[in-house]
């Protein structure tokens, strides 16, 4: 077997190869909560070696067979945590049942925003999410309201997690480098998590909003059909980059009660 595994572009893999940066992500982890940490898409195991010194139980989930014959060969201490699946198909209470389990990698780019969302869906067993993003990803995902990146993966993701941007880096780490550089951000479970308005219409309040951004409440709500009183409220004169996630729950609040 070669001792090296090919990078693969539909794959959207980016080997990191940088034994300080792996250190550095694996200690981004808090320890709290949980006692199972899942990596996702750990290729040559560079980040695996350090999480198998953590006091947790680690798993890989990697969808490369090549990848997975490799850390067989030099990581026996994963012996039956290996995931061989799809991150985004798997159903993850077949190997937690209803654990709480922390979510950590440098994850493939092409996959890395779907990786978030499921993460959001399951929400009530992992209380940490930490890794590596695209920059500009993992700046939109921790951007405070007011900042030309917040939307909508800024505002879903910050209803239930506190979200903190922590390092940048650079290209020259991975093989083969990427074109641009890469942030690593952590994402910590909100003591409360539930929302204190109906889900489904928040998304959907939240998602209408920002698919016309430069546009008012006022007018990218309008398929809402809210009445002329509701409408006079000071927060449809804003555009969404402009409204908290606090400013969301309380709108999506007000659509709900609204009588027209």
């Amino acid at each position: 077997m070669s001792d090296k595994v090919r990078a693969k572009k539909h794959l959207g893999q980016h080997f990191l190869k940088d034994e300080e940066v792996a250190q550095r992500i694996a200690d981004t982890l808090t320890l709290n909560h949980y006692k199972n940490v899942l990596e996702i898409g750990p290729g040559m195991g560079v980040l695996t070696k350090y999480l198998l010194e953590k006091p947790v139980t680690t798993y890989v989930c990697e969808i490369d067979t090549e990848s997975v014959a490799y850390l067989k060969a030099h990581y026996l201490q994963l012996s039956n945590k290996i995931l061989e699946e799809d991150f985004l198909k798997y159903d993850l209470k077949k190997t937690f049942k209803d654990e709480p389990f922390a979510i950590i990698g440098n994850f493939p780019y092409n996959i890395s925003t779907q990786i978030v969302f499921k993460t959001l869906e399951m929400r009530d067993q992992i209380p940490e999410f930490s890794g590596m993003f695209q920059k500009e990803v993992a700046q939109r995902i921790c951007a405070p309201h007011g900042n030309k990146t917040y939307g909508i993966l800024s505002v879903l993701t910050q209803a239930f997690y506190d979200a903190e941007y922590l390092f940048t880096v650079p290209p020259n780490v991975f093989k083969p480098p990427p074109k641009v550089d890469s942030g690593v951000m952590r994402l910590i479970r909100k003591e409360n998590y539930t929302l204190p308005c109906e889900e489904k219409l928040f998304f959907r309040v939240v998602k209408t909003a920002f698919q016309q951004r430069r546009k008012t409440l006022r007018n990218s709500l309008k398929t809402f059909n809210l009445s002329d009183n509701l409408k006079e409220d000071t927060i449809f004169g804003l555009r969404p980059e402009q409204v908290s996630v606090q400013g969301f729950v309380d709108l999506t609040i007000k659509i709900a009660n609204d009588s027209i």
